[in-house]
């Protein structure tokens, strides 16, 4: 039963969507009344099939993250996004977790930076969000799953990013981020999914087991950045990390002087998109 009316809910609220205001370019003629089945799939990096699936009560059982990633893409409201929990047979992520709802007054003002690379990461640095610009800029997001998906495991283990770090620059940019990370983890102790990505960096990553023992706290702060773009080349701009109030989020901001040939190049990426540009 939870199941039917979870796909229930889902179907009603994807109607309810218009692609314009998730950010997808509209028109044209079409069925649907809101979201497309594929466009909502886009949206929260989940299959089709499986949205398909779901929304015809043939899938059971969704998981937390399943519920998070489908309501953020459809922009519910706290209370709503509690009813999807409790429709999905789960009990919604309470106090003491890390905090990744996206309220619909950050979605608009993300909206009204459609010009600008801007994402939204929760506390411990997970990706929760990217807008088309940031995403041609840094690297197309959205096939990343589970600690790709994690900004520290992504730098310390993975495959780091387009930003250029001399040496210098990155043991101090390593170092903050596994402070920061220390910070977000004495906030949020009962969150054990943090508890598992801090245990799967300290076994995967000397050099970030080496700086969690340290102890050290501190707080990632903005910084200038140079991004090393496959297609139109170095691109600097200012990075800005903006905090919201009430759930702790961060949007990561970048912006250029306007003018300069940086600003070119972003509104280059603009018209270029993330078409064979995914890494």
């Amino acid at each position: 039963m939870a199941s039917t009316e979870f796909g229930r809910t889902v179907r009603l609220w994807r109607d309810r969507v218009s692609p314009e205001a998730a950010g997808l370019p509209g028109g044209g003629h079409r069925r649907a009344a809101g979201l497309r089945r594929e466009e909502l799939a886009l949206l929260a990096g989940i299959s089709v099939d499986y949205i398909t699936r779901l929304e015809q009560g043939r899938a059971a059982n969704p998981s937390e993250q399943v519920v998070e990633a489908l309501g953020r893409a459809l922009r519910v409201s706290a209370a709503e996004r509690e009813h999807l929990f409790q429709v999905a047979g789960l009990v919604p992520p309470g106090r003491g977790m890390v905090p990744t709802h996206i309220t619909p007054g950050v979605h608009r003002m993300l909206d009204r930076l459609a010009g600008t690379p801007v994402a939204v990461y929760d506390a411990a640095w997970n990706l929760l969000l990217a807008n088309p610009l940031y995403a041609a800029l840094l690297g197309d997001p959205s096939g990343w799953r589970g600690n790709e998906r994690n900004g520290v495991w992504r730098n310390f283990v993975g495959p780091g990013s387009r930003v250029r770090h001399t040496p210098e620059e990155r043991r101090t940019f390593e170092a903050t981020l596994a402070a920061d990370l220390r910070v977000t983890a004495s906030r949020y102790p009962a969150d054990q999914g943090l508890r598992r990505l801090i245990a799967d960096l300290r076994a995967s990553s000397d050099r970030f087991a080496e700086l969690w023992d340290s102890g050290a706290v501190a707080h990632h702060e903005a910084a200038r950045k140079t991004v090393d773009h496959p297609q139109v080349g170095a691109v600097t701009l200012d990075c800005d990390v903006l905090g919201v109030a009430g759930n702790d989020l961060r949007i990561m901001v970048y912006t250029a002087e306007p003018g300069t040939r940086d600003a070119e190049r972003v509104a280059l990426l603009g018209v270029l998109g993330t078409q064979a540009l995914v890494d």
